[in-house]
């Protein structure tokens, strides 16, 4: 995969590199759990009592030929009363003879059959069960490095990527640094917030270290290594602080310098100064921990977004759109058409955010040669990732559902269904009719059908890729396609995409012939990783802040500030609404999950809002503050994939003020309106 090596840049080789590994080693030690289970059911189905074979049977130690009756006699010699005085003072009956014949025939017996099964056993031990057995037993041992490791798997991949955000100049912030004074202002802040990154962590783990009980010796290992994390990425900001980079604009001002500097920045400063005040100053340390407790769900969040980036490298997206050119859309009806093919993908990557670093690029680069104006595919863009959110399998429902026993998965996924449809009329509604700026002048069915078929014709290969990989962990490994298995079978379906591709467009390699144009494998797994790694570290680091962020809500008792119940569904929904899309403003979706279950939740079950309603309203309110100023997270991580030149030449565009706002305004109008349906409207029945 990784020939030609040479080639890569000091950058890949320690950072790409060691990141494709480490996400490469989570699909492996997953699917390799699914294989043992597999192995075990066919070594059983091979050899009965195959468990009995997995180990050396120990010799008994026991006699089999031992003389009973001799036996017998020693037994009984030496329970005689006469022999034992304090016995017979204590009342101790003289043993039967034939109770002791009968013990010692059992006890002969027994270890006439176990020296006959560890016989059988030895006999059944052949070349083939041992060879079968010593790949079973790695695949085992395999599997317990996978699941010690995945902590320091985690930690190892956001710090790597953390410090490649950092060099790279790749955190998620408001706006990108222009000026001189952007730059500076963004470095200097960034240095301190890793700095107090780093003295909490160190103060975490003195702090552990003086406790009562032991520091096992995994949790020192995991403490050394995030100090070891923070102090790369503390020199990776005081480096590029000091190395101003060439072309950066003379000036600037402090006002817009604020805006340069990273959210995670932010989120790290006014935690790490509030946990200082309070006398607490391990706790982002502490909160940072708490990844820990959900390792394999941040890492599914790593996988996601290297899957993304594959897909980016593959022709599979323009394929797809060119199913839809036939009918010559009007670029409105073509966004609208985007948005709701996007909801299956963000599914299966488990937020919105994710989806849009994943794959945002990929549907503005085609809504654009589409004829899209810029304002309208950023907002499709935006919005192509909040869709799907509420359908199986996405992974944020996964995670309320794991935290909350009021409600399942299938009822949340149920319910989702009826929501999509909803959110997708509502934009559709909007897109088609606020601001149409071209003509329904659709192309005749018998002309675009035919052309639609053809153009079906070369996604065929693509859909048997598709369904091979699928095929295989059914019925190989027994492993059904759902929100659990998802994570690591969609890199694997990626990567035999990308090989199908390298096979099938070699001679095409690199001759840009219409949308043709492959670098190969290698090349393309590299490039994906490249752009996968900085955007983990971006979004991870995120993530941690957020649940840092999330510690200082709970601690500083905001939540408890609200009455704990109401007497009216009406003004518990209305506030419920609010606080919401507050939180969904300013936190990412996992972190504001945890928040909400262990506050806002329990108000809402209280004042008896349906759980299952409360939690379809929070998916939907989450959404509208993802899309809401002034933080807008998925337009920040739109602008990160899109790039600043393109945003900024959007907002150049002359028109009116909503022409001119359109990326920002119609998403809201659309989650505006649909979370007041998906509030209120469901209280007419059981308020």
């Amino acid at each position: 995969m990784f020939n030609g090596g040479v080639r890569r840049s000091g950058l890949e080789w320690f950072s790409s590199l060691p990141a494709c590994l480490l996400l490469l080693s989570v699909v492996l030690f997953s699917t390799s759990s699914d294989l043992h289970n597999q192995m075990l059911q066919g070594g059983e189905q091979l050899w009965s009592g195959y468990y009995k074979l997995r180990l050396d049977p120990s010799e008994p130690t026991c006699n089999p030929g031992r003389n009973i009756d001799a036996a017998v006699a020693q037994e009984l010699a030496r329970s005689t009363l006469d022999d034992d005085p304090v016995a017979a003072l204590l009342g101790a009956q003289e043993k039967d003879p034939a109770d002791v014949r009968l013990a010692i025939e059992r006890s002969v017996a027994d270890c006439k059959a176990a020296h006959q099964s560890y016989d059988n056993l030895r006999e059944q031990l052949t070349p083939g069960v041992k060879a079968y057995r010593a790949i079973e037993l790695f695949i085992a041992d395999l599997i317990a490095f996978g699941l010690a490791s995945q902590r320091y798997i985690l930690v190892l991949l956001v710090m790597l990527c953390a410090v490649t955000a950092t060099l790279t100049r790749h955190h998620i912030a408001m706006r990108a640094m222009q000026t001189r004074l952007d730059y500076t202002v963004s470095y200097t802040l960034q240095t301190v917030a890793n700095a107090m990154l780093l003295g909490s962590s160190l103060i975490f783990r003195q702090s552990s270290m003086g406790a009562e009980t032991s520091v096992p010796s995994e949790d020192l290992l995991l403490h050394n290594v995030w100090i070891t994390g923070f102090v790369c990425l503390t020199l990776a900001s005081l480096y590029r602080l000091v190395r101003v980079p060439a072309g950066l604009a003379p000036g600037g001002t402090l006002n817009k310098a604020f805006f340069a500097v990273p959210l995670y920045t932010f989120m790290c400063l006014v935690s790490g100064t509030y946990f200082a005040l309070i006398g607490h100053a391990s706790g982002i340390g502490i909160y940072l921990g708490k990844m820990m407790d959900l390792a394999d769900m941040f890492l599914n969040v790593g996988l996601y977004v290297w899957v993304g980036m594959m897909l980016k490298q593959t022709r599979l997206a323009t394929l797809v759109f060119n199913l839809f050119r036939p009918w010559q859309m009007p670029p409105e009806m073509l966004a609208v058409v985007a948005v709701l093919v996007a909801a299956v993908p963000t599914a299966y990557t488990g937020a919105s955010g994710i989806f849009v670093i994943a794959a945002g690029a990929v549907i503005y680069t085609e809504l654009r040669a589409a004829g899209a104006r810029r304002q309208l595919a950023l907002a499709a863009t935006a919005m192509s990732g909040s869709l799907g959110v509420v359908l199986r399998p996405c992974l944020l429902v996964v995670v309320i559902a794991y935290l909350n026993r009021e409600v399942t998965t299938d009822e949340l996924f149920g319910w989702g269904i009826w929501v999509l449809v909803l959110t997708a009329v509502m934009f559709a509604t909007v897109a088609l009719t606020v601001n149409r700026q071209s003509t329904f002048n659709l192309a005749p069915a018998s002309r675009a059908l035919p052309a639609m078929l053809r153009a079906f014709r070369p996604l065929i290969p693509y859909a048997l890729v598709i369904m091979t990989v699928i095929l295989f962990y059914r019925f190989v490994l027994n492993v059904h396609m759902d929100e659990f298995s998802a994570p690591r079978i969609l890199p694997v379906i990626m990567l035999a995409i990308l090989l199908y591709e390298h096979v099938s467009l070699k001679n095409a390699r690199g001759k840009a012939s219409g949308e043709i144009n492959h670098q190969g494998l290698e090349r393309s797994v590299r490039g994906a990783t490249n752009d996968t790694t900085a955007e983990i570290g971006a979004l991870l680091l995120l993530l941690g802040l957020s649940v840092s962020i999330g510690g200082v809500i709970e601690r500083s008792q905001i939540m408890q500030a609200l009455p704990q119940s109401f007497d009216s569904l009406w003004s518990a929904m209305a506030l419920m609404v609010l606080v919401l899309v507050l939180v969904g403003m300013i936190m990412d979706a996992f972190g504001a999950v945890i928040l909400v279950t262990a506050t806002v939740a329990t108000i809402a079950y209280a004042s008896g809002i349906h759980p299952v309603h409360f939690w379809m309203v929070t998916l939907v309110a989450f959404e509208l503050g993802y899309l809401s100023p002034p933080v807008a997270l998925n337009h920040l991580l739109t602008r990160q994939v899109v790039g600043e030149a393109e945003v900024l030449t959007a907002q150049q565009q002359a028109g009116s003020f909503y022409q001119r706002h359109e990326r920002i305004i119609m998403p809201l109008i659309a989650m505006s309106i649909s979370l007041v349906l998906v509030a209120f409207v469901p209280l007419l029945f059981y308020a």
